[in-house]
C-alpha cells in the first residue's frame, strides 16, 4: 500500500473539521448556560449555569490554544518555536485532560514543523490514558538531532488499561487500515505527515502495559538497526 497523499485543500478542510469537532461541545455548553441565565424562571439554576460556562470556556481556550500551535500557521515559514511556548500550551491542555503531565524538555528553539510534530505526538499520548494516568514528555539530543519520547500509564484505580489509540499506527504511517483518511483520523495522519516532512521516524506501541511513542531522526534510526 502506498502512502496517501492529500491535496492541500483536503488537508486544510479536514483539520478545520477536527477543530470544529473539538469546539462544538464546549461552545454549545456556553450557549446553554447563557440561556439559563437569561431565563428568570430558572434562577435557581444560575449558579450551576455559571459553573458550566466557566468550565466550557476553559475547555474552549485550551483546545484553541493547542490548535493554534499544533495545526495553525502561527508564524512565518522557517521560524523557530520556543519550547517554553510548547510547555505553556501543553499545561493549559492538561488542565482539561484527565491525565497528569510530566515535562522533561530543555529550553530550546525547535523548527516550527518539529514543534508541531511534538505537540501532536503529545495529544496522541494523552489519548492513550483516556480515564487518567500520567503522560511523560521528553526531548533529548543535540540541536538538529533531537529525539522526542512520550510514555504513559493509566491510573490503576480507574481500572482502565493503557492503550494505543485505535487506528493510530496506520494513520501515522500514511497507510490507514481503511485505505482512506477522514476528519476523524486527520490528527494522527497529520502527525505522520509532519514526521515525514522533518525526516523523523515514528515508533508507537505498548511494552509491559506502558505506552510509548517516539520520534527519532531517520539517520539515527537507520544507524541503530
Amino acid at each position: 500500500m502506498d502512502v496517501i497523499e492529500l491535496k492541500a485543500t483536503d488537508l486544510a478542510a479536514m483539520l478545520c473539521s477536527r477543530v470544529c469537532h473539538d469546539l462544538i461541545n464546549p461552545i454549545g455548553a456556553i450557549g446553554n448556560g447563557l440561556e439559563v441565565l437569561d431565563d428568570p424562571n430558572q434562577s435557581e439554576m444560575a449558579e450551576g449555569a455559571r459553573d458550566l460556562i466557566a468550565s466550557a470556556a476553559k475547555q474552549s481556550r485550551a483546545k484553541l490554544e493547542f490548535a493554534r500551535l499544533a495545526y495553525g500557521a502561527s508564524s512565518t515559514a522557517g521560524t523557530d518555536i520556543d519550547t517554553r511556548e510548547c510547555e505553556r500550551v501543553a499545561r493549559i491542555l492538561f488542565e482539561i485532560e484527565k491525565a497528569d503531565l510530566e515535562w522533561d524538555v530543555p529550553l530550546i528553539l525547535l523548527p516550527k514543523h518539529k514543534a508541531k510534530l511534538f505537540m501532536n505526538m503529545l495529544l496522541i499520548a494523552a489519548g492513550s490514558v483516556p480515564r487518567g494516568g500520567v503522560v511523560s514528555a521528553k526531548i533529548s539530543g543535540p540541536a538538529g538531532e533531537e529525539k522526542f519520547e512520550f510514555s504513559s500509564k493509566s491510573d490503576p484505580e480507574k481500572r482502565q488499561r493503557t492503550l494505543v489509540p485505535s487506528g493510530s499506527a496506520g494513520l501515522l504511517s500514511g497507510m490507514p487500515e481503511e485505505g482512506a483518511v477522514d476528519a476523524r483520523g486527520i490528527q494522527p495522519f497529520y502527525t505522520g505527515l509532519l514526521a515525514r516532512m522533518t525526516d523523523m521516524e515514528l515508533n508507537i506501541g505498548l511494552e509491559n502495559e506502558m505506552f510509548f511513542f517516539t520520534a527519532t531522526p531517520k539517520a539515527q534510526a537507520q544507524a541503530a538497526e
